[in-house]
């Protein structure tokens, strides 16, 4: 008998086919009937009702952008290689610049109680606030629109995986930690050695949850900002009224979201141990 995985796998084929098979059909335009004018066909007839592109469609616009991802034919004219390229360098650096600060910050609040009652209040109000609310403020303050992404993904990114840290670290069994004592550890040791591989499974969690919020967000900051990007891109071909591209980018951002979530899936699973 096939594996649980193999049934899910051959279960999810056909849902998908179904789906994929549904949507061509409900695509399709009307032929044109008889009754029609010979202006009434000149001008698009029965295809005049606005539809969603249909999966073949897709796919051949697929086909194009994949062909050739990294063409440059001008600001507003850029492969979907380059455009995806700039969002992961923006959410790369903010997500990199917020685990710089929360990982160590998340360290700190969960091994003090003092340090936690501090500044819980500033936490408990910042995080809260949408990410691009802060975006005219960074645009006024940076002056710069890469940056001020960059930003927006830096303070949407901090917030899990601090809280997550924090919470992994002071909730380590105390045994643990009573044993590095045993042993004359220090503390910088007792938490590299005990307190970090314990809370390991925790604070990958909160990566792993900021790296997908990173990526809502640069779509929509990207929108804003303008210029390049997955989110300039669709938002462009929504400008261009083309919408099979506006439909490929999303099954892109889709993907790359997807692409995430399992490398950070996989640290997880490679930091994850039996209690």
């Amino acid at each position: 008998m096939p594996s649980l995985r193999i049934r899910a796998a051959i279960l999810s084929v056909a849902v998908l086919a179904l789906l994929l098979g549904v949507w061509e059909l409900s695509g399709t335009a009307p032929a044109a009937s008889a009754a029609q004018d010979e202006y009434a066909r000149l001008m698009g007839g029965a295809d005049t009702q606005a539809r969603l592109p249909a999966p073949s469609d897709i796919l051949m616009r697929a086909w194009e952008e994949i062909s050739d991802p990294f063409y440059d034919a001008g600001p507003n004219d850029k492969g979907i290689g380059i455009q995806i390229g700039y969002s992961l360098y923006r959410v790369a650096a903010g997500y990199l610049a917020a685990a710089a600060i929360a990982l160590p910050l998340g360290f700190l609040i969960g091994m003090s109680p003092l340090a936690y009652r501090a500044l819980d209040p500033f936490i408990q109000v910042l995080r809260p606030i949408s990410p691009l609310a802060w975006m005219p403020l960074a645009l006024f303050v940076i002056k710069d629109s890469q940056m001020s992404a960059i930003f927006v993904i830096f303070i949407c990114s901090i917030w899990p995986m601090l809280l997550n840290t924090a919470f992994g670290v002071a909730n380590v069994r105390r045994d643990w930690v009573n044993v590095a004592r045993t042993h004359e550890l220090g503390a910088v040791a007792t938490a590299l050695r005990v307190i970090l591989p314990a809370a390991a499974p925790t604070i990958v969690t909160g990566m792993r949850i900021s790296i997908g919020i990173a990526w809502l967000v640069i779509v929509a900051a990207e929108m804003l900002v303008g210029g390049t990007g997955i989110g300039y891109y669709v938002w462009n071909e929504w400008n261009n009224l083309d919408l099979t591209s506006v439909v490929f980018s999303i099954l892109m951002i889709g993907l790359v979201g997807m692409a995430l979530d399992a490398l950070l899936g996989a640290l997880a699973r490679a930091v994850a141990y039996a209690d």
